[in-house]
C-alpha cells in the first residue's frame, strides 16, 4: 500500500508541477503578474542575454529530445519504477520550463506594438491557442500523457479497447493532425507586443516543434504505413483547410505524447 500512495504521490506531484509551469508560462509571455517576463525588465548586456537565452532553449531541447529517445527509455526503466517512467519525464520537463523561465534574460528592443481592436485580437488569438493546446491533452488520454495512469490513477485501458497497431483518429485529430502543436504556435506568436526577446523564444519554440514534428513523422509512418498516408491525406498538419505536400504525422491516442 505505501509503494501504490508513493507512486500517486509523486505522479500527482509531477502533474501539479506541469500545471503550475503552464500557468507560468502564460503569464511570462503574456507580460502580467510577474516581476519577471519575456520582455523585461533588462538586467544585462543584450550579447550576453542572448547567449543566456539561447543556452537555456537548447537545454529544454536537449532534455525534451533525449529522454524521448528508446536509449534514454531503456535507462529509465533499469532506474526507476516502470510506473514512473512517464512521470520522470513530466518532472525533468518541469524543472528545465522552470529554469528556462526564472533565469531567461531579455533585453530592450520592440519588433512591433499594436493598441486597439487589433490588440484584443491577438489576446483572443493567444487564448484560443492555449485553450487549444489543453484540449488536445483531453482528446487523447490525458491521465496516460501524464504518467498519471501508469501510476495508478484511474483504471488501465482494456485490451480489447484498440487493435494493436491500428491507426486510430477522431475529434480534433479529425480535423487537424497536431492540435497540441498549432495550439502552442499560435499562443507563442499572437501578442500584441512583440519584443525581440519574444521573437527568439517563438522562432526557437517553433523550429523545435517542427524538427520534433519530423522526427515523430518518420516513426509513426514507419509504425502505420498506408493507413498513415491515407490520414495524412485527409487531415492537414497544422491548419485546418491547409495542406502542403504528402507529408505530415498520422496520430495514434495511444502514441502521442510518449516522446
Amino acid at each position: 500500500m505505501s509503494r501504490r500512495i508513493a507512486l500517486l504521490a509523486v505522479s500527482a506531484a509531477a502533474w501539479c508541477g506541469f500545471v503550475a509551469v503552464i500557468v507560468w508560462t502564460m503569464a511570462f509571455l503574456a507580460g502580467v503578474w510577474l516581476p519577471r517576463t519575456v520582455d523585461g525588465p533588462a538586467r544585462i548586456p543584450t550579447g550576453w542575454a542572448v547567449a543566456v537565452d539561447l543556452a537555456l532553449l537548447l537545454l529544454f531541447a536537449v532534455q525534451h529530445s533525449v529522454m524521448a529517445r528508446r536509449p534514454a527509455k531503456a535507462w529509465l526503466r533499469r532506474h526507476v519504477p516502470a510506473e514512473l517512467e512517464r512521470t520522470t519525464y513530466v518532472l525533468a520537463t518541469d524543472i528545465v520550463l522552470a529554469l528556462l523561465l526564472a533565469l531567461w534574460q531579455p533585453w530592450d528592443q520592440a519588433v512591433w506594438h499594436v493598441d486597439g481592436v487589433a490588440a484584443y485580437g491577438l489576446w483572443a488569438l493567444s487564448a484560443a491557442g492555449w485553450a487549444l493546446a489543453i484540449a488536445a491533452t483531453y482528446a487523447v488520454d490525458h491521465l496516460e500523457l501524464f504518467g498519471l495512469r501508469q501510476a495508478g490513477w484511474g483504471a488501465r485501458p482494456r485490451p480489447d479497447a484498440g487493435a494493436p497497431g491500428a491507426l486510430q483518429v477522431g475529434g480534433l485529430h479529425a480535423i487537424v493532425r497536431h492540435p497540441l502543436m498549432t495550439g502552442m504556435v499560435l499562443a507563442f506568436w499572437a501578442t500584441p507586443r512583440m519584443s525581440a526577446p519574444h521573437l527568439l523564444f517563438a522562432v526557437a519554440a517553433t523550429g523545435y516543434i517542427a524538427g520534433g514534428t519530423t522526427f515523430e513523422e518518420r516513426d509513426l509512418r514507419r509504425t502505420f504505413g498506408d493507413a498513415y498516408v491515407a490520414y495524412a491525406a485527409r487531415v492537414p498538419a497544422f491548419v485546418p483547410g491547409l495542406r502542403v505536400g504528402r507529408g505530415g504525422m498520422a496520430v495514434a491516442p495511444s502514441r502521442r505524447g510518449q516522446a
